[in-house]
């Protein structure tokens, strides 16, 4: 199933349920200086700049379904867009990082603390 506008996105909750049962592997696709601030355990990296150039996705991720996640969940759209455009599966997560920290779902902040991206 490909990106369709509506249906193509995840609640937070949605992608927290398949990314730990490894039915799917979330996808960090926030720009390389946001990563410091804050991340999802266990969720692989790659900014977008590296993805529109090309890059491969985590060795964990081909077969799968792959939800996207940046800040605010918008941008995370056009990460869906390269990679459907690749005939991958890609959801992105509506609301992004920072929804997923109001869900009060697990997020690594700065130094390693819990429940806090800034």
């Amino acid at each position: 199933m490909f990106c369709r506008r509506g249906a193509g996105r995840r609640t937070p909750a949605q992608a927290h349920r398949r990314t730990s049962g490894g039915r799917a592997v979330l996808l960090d696709v926030r720009a390389a200086g946001e990563r410091p601030s804050g991340y999802v355990p266990g969720a692989p990296h790659l900014p977008p700049s590296r993805l529109t150039a090309g890059a491969g996705l985590p060795a964990t991720a081909p077969g799968k379904p792959v939800p996207t996640i940046r800040h605010d969940g918008r941008r995370s759209r056009e990460a869906v867009k390269v990679l459907a455009g690749r005939g991958g599966e890609a959801r992105d997560v509506a609301g992004g990082t920072a929804a997923r920290v109001r869900d009060g779902l697990p997020v690594t902040g700065r130094n390693g603390s819990t429940g806090v991206i800034s």
